[in-house]
């Protein structure tokens, strides 16, 4: 069983596919490039996949209280509204008129890779992908893309622990 982790870098992806105990790194131009990968039956993503219309993601919420002092590491996701806003002060009058809390930077920088993303997944999305974050399991920065590929694993053949709910057709759940 393959399964490939992908983390978002420099405007394209990085991904670690795992295949048995091999691991292969690869780099990927495109969300598109990354659900092309043959053979995959699941790919974590190190990126939130369901966005909430009007608050915070539940999932996010219970993966900063389980990481403690360290859930900081967890970003508010952006706002499914917020998609489509073409700056980072458009994207913060958006997000402050629906939920009350403008957009951080960091947040808005994520906004492309997220938008593409979700147009790639589809409608219904592509249901071998899943929501990974990596500081939830033992791993350093460097090394996200292997911790997503362990998540998928885990999601693939069943033990992986999940966190959050499903709206709007796409899960807004956090696997580790």
């Amino acid at each position: 069983m393959a399964v490939l982790g992908v983390d978002g870098w420099r405007g394209a992806w990085v991904g670690a596919l795992l295949e048995g105990r091999t691991v292969t790194l690869l780099s990927l131009p495109d969300a598109a490039a990354v659900l092309a990968v043959p053979g995959v039956e699941v790919v974590g993503v190190d990126m939130p996949i369901g966005l909430a219309d009007d608050g915070p993601r539940a999932c996010d919420v219970a993966a900063r209280r389980l990481l403690g002092r360290a859930g900081s590491s967890v970003l508010p996701a952006s706002l499914r509204p917020v998609l489509g806003c073409g700056s980072y002060e458009e994207a913060c009058a958006v997000s402050r008129a629906v939920s009350g809390k403008a957009l951080s930077l960091q947040a808005r920088n994520l906004v492309p890779s997220i938008r593409t993303l979700d147009d790639a997944l589809g409608d219904p999305p592509d249901g071998r992908v899943a929501e990974v974050h990596p500081e939830l399991v033992p791993a350093v920065d460097c090394l996200d893309a292997c911790a997503a590929a362990v998540a998928a694993r885990r999601v693939a053949d069943g033990s992986a622990q999940c966190v959050g709910d499903g709206a709007r057709g796409r899960p807004m759940t956090i696997c580790w």
